[in-house]
This record gives structure tokens, sequence and C-alpha cells, in this order.
């Protein structure tokens, strides 16, 4: 019987890219959608099987395959249906999912011959079998009751291991209990957090012999009880791992003395925002400005090094944002800070109330990448967002800013001297790396003001699985 030609595709976008984008070796690790798709195909149809990263290789035009599955985060969506479309039209079977096509179901129909929306855990599978007995659907859905249990291990052998920084990626739990107006999780997968039992977690890190792991998980600790059962399982493995975790856990000394004993070295967090009113509109009143001191130094004190993440654009914010974002950064040593501009991401909240106060400027997905404005902020101007973002990151990322945070990391310094170097690499380049091939994006802002040209830009995203199986959209 003649094998089954499936081909899986993570699209490019104008970051994530073999040439052009910012996310270079040195800063890119292994995602771990494909290999998750990859090892979810029914075991018993024969499968010639492609998997293709845009990140490291373009897809080949004259691909040959059967059936082509694609994996779409908001930024990549253009180049998605670009693909789809140029198959189609050689009559390859196209299935689009992922984040994006969770969000906009209705939007990515027209553009595919079958969608998955939600994780693929199960319909990913019945996809394939029923494209095997001719039966393909237009949608599939995946039900809210999702159970992680007994999924298999990613498939990390379908993307070749010398074009990342590491492959020792891990993903535990999926999803988050909180309800941030600007994030797709909880658009994408409700409130609620889905687990793989800890055992398993356990077994995949030993069974890929990891003495480090970095945790994709949009929030690590959104189940207390599970988060302290899986630190004190891998504390024995004396790894070094990384993830991403709120503010919240500095305020659980327990929770976080565990962490830390497990073997933790770096987390990300969104700080977000110095203004309360920001945090509160945003649905994040959780986050307290007058204690970032504070989380900054109970992590360090415990040797974790923090990537603090905020965000621009929100409505209590002025010109002065910029630069009193950056020099609180430097004033508290935070290891790597990062900012972006706020992304009203379909399907979200902030997208929702911004579209209803007729303030989003484009619908041409490749901005929404975290450092165009795509809407009208309300105490500037489209480009004073956008040039003040840039600002932000040459003030943390000069000699001096770098140098002043750097003496105080709780990274190693050959850690913190890469990491920080390749950001402000980042940080002096942002027009050359938001340009890319793009088209040129003019929208007509002179309605709004008399200023009415933007700086080019592209996709921050954090990885997760959606056919996927994501502080935002992610891979």
């Amino acid at each position: 019987m003649k094998k089954l030609k499936i081909a899986l595709i993570s699209p490019k976008g104008p970051l994530y890219r073999k040439k052009g984008g910012i996310f270079g070796r040195s800063l890119r690790y292994k995602p771990l959608t494909l290999p998750t798709l990859a090892a979810l195909l029914p075991s018993e149809i024969d499968i010639k099987l492609t998997c293709i990263d845009e990140g490291i290789e373009d897809v080949d035009p004259n691909l040959d395959a059967d059936l082509i599955g694609m994996t779409v985060i908001t930024g990549c969506a253009p180049r998605s249906y670009e693909l789809a479309a140029m198959f189609r039209r050689r009559n390859i079977t196209v299935v689009l999912g992922g984040p994006h096509i969770t969000l906009v179901p209705d939007e990515a129909q027209s553009h595919a011959d079958a969608i998955v929306v939600g994780s693929a855990e199960e319909e990913w599978p019945r996809l394939v079998r029923d494209f095997v007995q001719g039966k393909l659907l237009s949608r599939y859905v995946q039900s809210p009751n999702l159970d992680l249990a007994g999924s298999p291990r990613p498939d990390r052998s379908v993307l070749p291991r010398r074009a990342y920084l590491t492959d020792d990626v891990f993903e535990a739990t999926r999803g988050c209990v909180h309800d941030c107006d600007f994030c797709v999780v909880p658009a994408t997968s409700g409130r609620r957090p889905f687990q793989r039992p800890v055992g398993e977690v356990f077994d995949d890190i030993i069974s890929h012999g990891s003495k480090t792991a970095i945790f994709v998980d949009p929030n690590l600790i959104a189940d207390r009880t599970y988060a302290m059962s899986l630190f004190k399982a891998i504390t024995p493995l004396k790894i070094q791992w990384y993830g991403l975790a709120t503010t919240l856990l500095c305020q659980d000394i327990p929770l976080l003395d565990a962490c830390a004993a497990s073997g933790c070295r770096g987390l990300l967090m969104g700080f977000e925002s110095l203004s309360s009113k920001n945090l509160d509109q945003s649905r994040k009143g959780f986050n307290r400005p007058e204690e970032y001191e504070t989380v900054v130094g109970r992590l360090h004190d415990r040797r974790i090094a923090l990537q603090a993440c905020f965000v621009f654009g929100m409505d209590e914010d002025d010109l002065g944002i910029f630069e009193r974002t950056a020099k609180t950064v430097i004033d508290l040593k935070i290891d790597l800070p990062r900012f972006s501009i706020a992304t009203p991401f379909p399907g979200t909240a902030l997208f929702a109330r911004l579209e209803r106060e007729g303030r989003i400027l484009t619908r041409n997905w490749e901005f929404y990448d975290g450092q165009h404005a795509v809407f009208r902020p309300k105490n500037m101007s489209p480009r004073e967002l956008e040039l003040g973002t840039e600002s932000a990151w040459k003030h943390a990322y000069s000699l001096r800013g770098m140098a002043r945070r750097m003496w105080h990391s709780a990274a190693s310094w050959h850690v913190a001297l890469v990491t920080n170097l390749g950001y402000r690499h980042y940080a002096h380049n942002l027009k050359r790396f938001y340009t890319c091939d793009l088209p040129a994006f003019t929208p007509n802002w002179s309605r709004f003001d008399d200023r009415s040209s933007v700086i080019a830009s592209s996709e921050l995203v954090q990885p997760s699985i959606r056919m996927s199986s994501t502080a935002g959209n992610s891979r």
C-alpha cells in the first residue's frame, strides 16, 4: 500500500525566519508543536513524514505531500494563508490549526480544506484517520474536557538538533487560571490549567537525558498543588531549568523555595506596567508595582535570574513612561528586561474593547507582533508609541545600563553576558529586524493626529502546542 505523505509546517514570520529574523541560533530553542503533532500520528497508518520549521529553512514550493498541516500564530497568518493557497492550487489537502485559527476560525476556514480549533491531542489523529478514509470534515473542535494524561512524548527527532541552541524543551501544563485581557491563553484555552501527570513529565526529562530544561508553560504555578508536586519530583534530578511564572510566586515563600531547590535558574514574568491603573484595567491587578523590588530581590536571593516583560501603550501611559520604565529596570537590577507594544490579538478582551472604541488601526496580522502600534493609544500618537518603545530598549541595553544590571545578575556571568549582548543587538537594530521583506505599513493615521508614519516590527511569542497543542500567541 502506498505511504501517506504528510508534511507539517511551522510558517515563518518577519522575526522568526532563517534569514532576516532576530532569533538566531543563539536565542532559538526547538519548538514543541511539530514534534508533538508528529508523535500524535496514528501508528497503524504507514506515513512518510516531513517537518519544516521556517525559522531554520524555507518551504520548498515543490514539496510533495498528500496532506499538509500548518500551525499558525497571528503574526504568521498571512504567510500561512499564502502557503495554503499555493499548495491547494496543486490539489494538496491543507489543514490549519494553532492559536490564530482557534481565535478566528471563521476567517481561517476559507483558507484551508480543514481547520483544527483548540488543542491537537484528540482531533489531529482523528483528522488523519478521516482523511485516509475519505471522510475529512471541514472543522475539528477539541472538547473542553481535554486530558493530557497518556499523551505521547514529543518526537524531537523530526527537527534537526544542530539548528537550535537546545532541544531540552518540555511542557508540563497548558492554560492559565488568570484572565488578563491582552492574553490569548484564556481566549483559546479558557481559565483551566491542563496538566500532564507529574510522573510523565519526570519520565520525559529522564528519557531525553536532559541536564537542563526549558518549560514553555504560560504559567507553571497556575495550580499550586501541582507545581509543588512537580518541583519536589524533579529536585533529585539536579537539573537547571527555566520557565514562566507570575509575580504571585514571590508571595508564596514555601513554593518559591521549592522552585529554587528544584533547580530553577531563570523565570520570565510579565510585570507589564508601572501603573496600578493599567494593571487593573488589564485584569492583572495582582501585580503590584510597589512590590517589584521585593520580587526581584527574592528571586536573586535564590539565584533565580529574571526576564521581566513590560508593555507600552496602555491607557494610563504618557510620553514619559518609556524613560521611567527603562530607568526602573536598571534601578531594580532586572537581569533581562523586555519591552513590547500592547498588542490586541483577535479574540482577546483587549481587541474587543479597542474595536468597540474604534481604535483598531489595521487587521493586517503581520503587524500584530509586539513592536507595531496596531491601535490608537490614548495619550500619544502611534508613531510616538513605537519610537518610545525603541528608546526604552536602547536605554536599558546601553552599555552603562547593562553594566549596572549585570553586576547584580543572578545568572552566571557568561549567561548574563551572552543574553544581554543578544538583546542589545536586537535593541539597536529594531528598524532592520522589523522591516525584513514586509510591505510598507502606512495606514491613514492622519485621521487621529498629524504624525502618521511607523517603524516596522514583528512577532515576539512564547512557544506552546496547539495544532497546535503560547505572552500571547505561541508556537
